[in-house]
């Protein structure tokens, strides 16, 4: 069990969170139209009729964007509803044209499924958790007001408005902002796994509202607060800190919390209101008469099923049982599915550069990949989707340290090269004389050197005190710049050594 609490001055409080995430469905067209979903577009560009809200004009459901969420309601392991109706969400405002908004209340699309977050005890996330998932249902999305384009006037882009969004709703399961935060990293990885959202929340295409309340231990569940519209990670698991606080020191004041909608300042980490939260029956929802229910045939749901990837749980598990990896390495391989697709190019190319099956080269990849590449990328303020070193390059490089041309600590000289020059490493190393070196007379001419400075270190070692090994190995390494090959360079020393 989670042991986040915060100490109020009179008790301490558990903190009940849930998340509602909005992720803009991955298509070429909006829910309804077939308008672009392009971002970037100059304002009002991308308006039909439709979305406009022209009168006479019938929305039409895109395939795709249903197609899509059933797809991630799948890979949840949810409950795909066969029969689901689209509802009216009836409101007024300056960026729905409609007065109102085509949603799903009472027949979702996707009902129950789980999601669950890995331990992480550093984060203060004690044991492997299972959040519940209420419900996917799919949505259009409204337009955009736009504040700062003019003194005294507020402008409408209506670019978004129409597209496709699915609202993942979580059950009110998780209890720290460390478990929220995991939650929603999880979340956009799967979508990310299955297309099915590109996950940018800076762009607003992945975007979450935070359901928080507080209370006393063994108390029900508290009065909830709703912050809307928080576009990062951070941010979410900020908005949960500040405003579980903000609550706590609310009724330890002896003032009660208010069930209402809040937005979250990034530039203080506050929350602040913004309007009293409305219950479903203040928006006047009706079954769409516009749109018939939709009905899934099994053929469709074949096909979705069918077009799944390996989810990000499951490669995990490949990478460490089929693979070897230590838990920690596959966990970082498959966060990301860009990172995951990197590394088995990775490794298919180092398994045939040294003509060796993928598991015997597997953990020199992995390794190299973490630790190195990301180490490389990082310095230079690169990201690996833009990194000048191909999986290619990579296992070429990977192939010169197995095979002894190099050492790993000269490989790492010539990845920086390959950073700054984009050149393939066998060039480098040709170019720049970095071969290991592994003649013997070469090797035995330095470690004589060596051991001829340190006459104290030799007698040292000779009476018994066996750590010096290591430093004889390092002088003998300087002196080589690099380039002895490190098992001659160890096999020269015992036998001169002992």
């Amino acid at each position: 069990m989670s042991t986040y609490r915060i100490h109020g001055a009179t008790s301490e409080w558990e903190v009940v969170i849930g998340l509602e995430v909005h992720a803009q469905v991955t298509s070429n067209a909006k829910l309804f139209s077939s308008a672009s979903t392009a971002f970037g577009a100059e304002p009002n560009t991308q308006v039909s009729l439709i979305d406009a809200a022209m009168p006479g004009m019938l929305p039409v459901p895109n395939r795709e964007c249903i197609r899509q969420a059933v797809r991630t309601g799948m890979a949840i392991d949810a409950q795909i509803n066969r029969w689901s109706r689209f509802d009216r969400k009836n409101y007024f405002y300056a960026d729905l044209p409609q007065g109102y908004q085509i949603s799903q209340l009472y027949h979702p699309l996707v009902g129950e499924g789980s999601l669950m977050i890995e331990a992480d005890e550093k984060a203060g996330i004690p044991e492997d958790k299972v959040i519940g998932i209420e419900r996917i249902h799919v949505e259009q999305d409204a337009g955009k007001l736009m504040h700062d384009q003019h003194p005294t006037m507020s402008y409408v882009d209506l670019n978004r408005s129409g597209v496709a969004l699915m609202e993942i709703v979580s059950r009110p399961d998780m209890t720290s902002p460390a478990e929220a935060g995991a939650y929603l990293r999880k979340l956009r990885a799967i979508l990310r796994y299955v297309g099915s959202c590109d996950g940018n929340m800076e762009e607003g295409s992945m975007r979450a509202d935070v359901n928080v309340s507080v209370r006393r231990p063994g108390e029900e569940l508290g009065t909830r607060t709703e912050t809307k519209n928080v576009n990062s990670v951070r941010f979410v698991m900020a908005a949960i800190e500040h405003e579980a606080r903000r609550q706590v020191d609310v009724i330890e004041d002896g003032g009660s919390i208010v069930q209402e909608t809040r937005l979250f300042d990034p530039g203080t980490g506050t929350t602040r209101s913004m309007r009293s939260k409305e219950d479903a029956h203040d928006y006047r929802y009706f079954p769409d008469p516009d749109l018939l229910p939709l009905e899934l045939e099994e053929e469709f749901l074949d096909e979705c099923r069918a077009s799944l990837p390996e989810l990000p749980d499951a490669k995990r598990r490949r990478y460490e049982q089929d693979l070897g990896l230590s838990p920690y390495n596959a966990a970082v391989l498959t966060a990301e599915v860009e990172t995951a697709r990197w590394f088995e190019r990775l490794l298919g190319e180092t398994a045939k550069a040294q003509d060796k099956q993928p598991a015997d080269v597997a953990k020199q990849a992995a390794n190299w990949l973490i630790s190195d590449l990301f180490g490389a990328l990082n310095k230079a303020g690169l990201e690996l989707d833009n990194s000048p070193v191909t999986p290619e390059k990579g296992g070429e490089l990977l192939a010169l340290v197995g095979a002894g041309t190099i050492s790993g600590s000269i490989s790492k000289q010539v990845l920086e090269t390959m950073i700054e020059t984009g050149d393939n490493a066998a060039a480098i190393v040709d170019r720049e004389g970095l071969k290991q070196e592994s003649d013997t007379g070469a090797i035995e001419a330095k470690i004589d050197e060596v051991m001829a400075a340190n006459p104290d270190k030799v007698a040292e070692y000779r009476g018994g005190k066996d750590k010096l090994f290591g430093f004889f190995v390092g002088q003998t390494m300087k002196a080589m710049q690099g380039k002895g090959n490190p098992q001659v360079v160890n096999e020269l020393l015992k036998q001169k050594l002992g």
